[in-house]
């Protein structure tokens, strides 16, 4: 009886655990949902934010907006573009390795053209702001190549892709043709063996056979009734003789 009831009590300890463990697990994911859902959402109104400023404000914070635009822009398409490739070309996955390495320069200089927006010397900001510009171009032409090799090659395996599927395509093609004419030979050559309705190339074997038992054994004459022939008359019996 104790043994039940420490088993009872074991299995019972193991389900609580469980439970415990099963909702942490849901609360965490349910935490990482949420905290992806914000980032996501802070970062559409930023960026939205950003392109406002570019084409509403002038000067230093003006392009300052529109280097953040440039440089936000090319991350995110590079970005899209490799993951999408990687997904089905293990290849790129040095390249998406590169681009991981290329991401951390652009965090940094995005980080400093958010800083540069915010100080107050705008001076020192317009001395800076020449540096700022050659990073952004060399990071963005840095990755619009990832980007655009990642797509040359996607578009290159679709162009030999088909390619190929065309010359399986002509040479299926070339063999259903092929056996068609083939089929029709032979069904002319078939329907040709066969005499027409009403025609005899011959007498057979049997008629043959049957030819030569008649001329052995001539025809009974008997047998042959003719319209023309009339019956033979049979002889009335004669009258007895009385008396």
């Amino acid at each position: 009886m104790e043994a039940v009831i420490l088993i009872l009590a074991l299995l019972f300890v193991a389900f609580v655990a469980l439970g415990v463990f099963v909702s942490v697990k849901a609360v965490k994911a349910a935490k990482r949902g949420v905290d992806r859902t914000i980032s996501q959402a802070r970062r559409t109104v930023e960026d939205t934010t950003l392109r406002a400023r570019s084409l509403g404000q002038m000067g230093v914070p003006g392009e300052l907006a529109q280097l953040r635009v440039r440089l936000r822009t090319s991350m995110k398409a590079t970005q899209d573009a490799l993951h999408a490739g990687a997904a089905e070309d293990a290849s790129l996955s040095e390249s998406v390795g590169l681009f991981e390495r290329l991401s951390v320069h652009g965090r940094e200089l995005d980080d400093d053209l958010r800083q540069m927006e915010r100080d107050p010397d705008r001076a020192r900001v317009a001395e800076r702001l020449e540096g700022l510009r050659e990073r952004t171009e060399r990071i963005t032409r840095s990755a619009d190549s990832l980007r655009w090799a990642a797509r040359d090659r996607a578009r290159k395996f679709a162009e030999d892709d088909l390619s190929s599927l065309s010359e399986q395509i002509d040479v299926e093609s070339g063999a259903l043709r092929h056996w068609s004419t083939v089929d029709e030979s032979a069904g002319g050559a078939a329907a040709g063996q066969w005499p027409s309705e009403g025609h005899s190339e011959g007498p057979t074997e049997a008629d043959r056979a049957r030819g030569t038992a008649e001329a052995i054994e001539p025809p009974d004459p008997r047998q042959n009734v003719y319209p023309w022939q009339k019956p033979a008359r049979q002889p009335q019996p004669r009258p007895e003789a009385t008396n």
